[in-house]
């Protein structure tokens, strides 16, 4: 037998030593102390090489590079990033063999919502129970260790504290043709809907949660003016209504009618409905004009304008605001009924009744009232005056920045004129709604103003009533 003794082995040329003899040779370092590599350097397994005999740590290695989104099989020494976001599934556990190791996370915070099941394998346990397990909170994640046959797999760790970086400010998106999402102030979206769409909060802050709000404006459709010879109603302003906090909204004017209270929101879509303008009553035909159309966002309602009255019915109908009372009436000097407004009641009032119309028993002499608007009621009918005012808008700073005055002649949800009848009167312009003539078609409400349609008291086939404008949502909220 042969031996061979040296010091040290040092190479003579080049930058590597290879020791051994290649396949099917064995390298044995028999010693107390064995030093693998130097400081600063690296000790690597060869592509496609194993270790055995040096043990776990009570660790696993993190499989990132492969997310699991549906039932896979677990394999000892692993954990897994489980995505259930998209659906509830299991991950079936290995043959438990004592030492064994399995690790779990929840990906995308959704175990609470769709379930993690986790299934042993065959007879073996968990918890000394042969039955499934879950992850079922959000954020957890969960180590097991295989013990023995009595008791199978433990859980050595079990986190739901899962750290996530901060969510300063709630994120949003805007859908819907037209409809747009721009910053004013520096740090504030303003979110504005001039037709249907949806209005998404994508994220929420995880800071404060009082920065998951929004104000809001809801402005409602206008109805359209009534067609009467002897004196046509008004149409009234869809119904206003309006939050305000310098937190979530920013620096502006808001309107006098904004309530204090932001909204809160969720992580989640909300559709919008922007209501459409009534329609006014066709020429000869002494109709009432059509109401408004509706407008809401999450929670908040505001009611379309109500109609306004002619001829047949010669009543205002309630709404947002009311419309105008028609000349219908053919008593001497009798009243007829303006709409009620603020209908559902709310706080502060989405709006306020339209004036009452003025019967006669000659037809020239009967009036038609004004349409209420959201800053004040429409003006009743008097004699020998021809028409009445409607009653005011109202403006707010909400929709721009700097604070300019909203879309709309003078503001949002004004009430239009009533006309006077037979003679050459003429309504005097409603307010911050639309005007009319008494021989020729009630003036319309500005798109997206909520104001009402101007009253007609053309003869015949002279005019038509005013349409009413459509309304609008505005949504503002931090963003940074």
């Amino acid at each position: 037998m042969s031996k061979i003794e040296v010091d040290a082995i040092t190479e003579q040329s080049g930058s590597t030593l290879t020791t051994g003899g290649g396949a099917g040779k064995t390298v044995v370092v028999d010693a107390t102390t064995v030093t693998l590599g130097r400081c600063g350097g690296t000790v690597a397994l060869a592509s496609g090489a194993s270790q055995t005999g040096f043990g776990r740590t009570g660790t696993v290695d993190w499989q990132t590079g492969s997310i699991k989104t549906s039932t896979f099989t677990a394999a000892n020494g692993e954990g897994y990033f489980a995505n259930t976001s998209g659906g509830a599934f299991n991950m079936n556990l290995p043959a438990g063999v004592a030492g064994a190791i399995v690790s779990v996370a929840d990906y995308a915070e959704t175990f609470d919502s769709n379930n993690l099941t986790i299934v042993p394998n065959g007879s073996d346990k968990i918890g000394g129970q042969n039955q499934n397990a879950k992850g079922d909170v959000k954020g957890q994640s969960i180590t097991l260790v295989f013990v023995d046959s009595t008791q199978g797999w433990i859980n050595t760790m079990d986190s739901t504290s899962n750290v996530r970086g901060l969510i300063e400010y709630m994120t949003g998106s805007v859908s819907g043709s037209g409809n747009t999402l721009t910053t004013v102030c520096t740090n504030f979206k303003l979110a504005t809907f001039t037709g249907p769409g949806t209005f998404t909060v994508c994220s929420l802050s995880t800071v404060d949660t009082a920065r998951n709000k929004v104000d809001y404006v809801v402005v409602a459709g206008g109805s359209g003016g009534a067609n009467y010879a002897y004196g046509a109603g008004g149409g009234a302003g869809g119904g206003f209504r309006e939050s305000y906090t310098a937190a979530v909204g920013g620096s502006y004017t808001a309107s006098p009618l904004a309530t204090p209270t932001s909204l809160p929101v969720s992580a989640q879509g909300y559709p919008i409905v922007v209501g459409s303008g009534g329609a006014g009553a066709g020429s000869g035909t002494s109709q009432a004009g059509s109401p408004g159309g509706v407008s809401t966002f999450s929670t908040i309602t505001s009611t379309g304008g109500g109609k306004s009255g002619g001829g047949t019915p010669a009543s205002g109908c309630a709404g947002g605001s009311g419309g105008g009372g028609g000349g219908g009436s053919s008593g001497a000097g009798a009243a007829t009924c303006a709409g009620a407004g603020n209908t559902p009641p709310v706080s502060p009032p989405q709006g306020n009744p339209g004036g009452t119309g003025i019967g006669h028993p000659s037809e020239p002499s009967r009036r038609g009232g004004g349409g209420g608007g959201a800053g004040g009621a429409g003006t009743a009918a008097t004699q020998p005056a021809g028409g009445s005012n409607g009653g005011a808008g109202v403006t707010t700073g909400a929709k721009s920045s700097p604070a300019t005055t909203p879309t709309g002649p003078g503001g949002f949800s004004g009430g239009a004129a009533g006309s006077g009848g037979g003679g050459p009167y003429t309504g005097t312009p409603g307010g911050f709604g639309a005007g009319n003539a008494s021989f020729g078609n009630g003036g319309a409400g500005a798109t997206n103003s909520g104001a009402g349609g101007g009253g007609s008291g053309a003869n015949g086939s002279q005019g038509d009533g005013g349409n009413g404008g459509s309304g609008m949502v505005v949504i503002r909220y931090r963003f940074q």
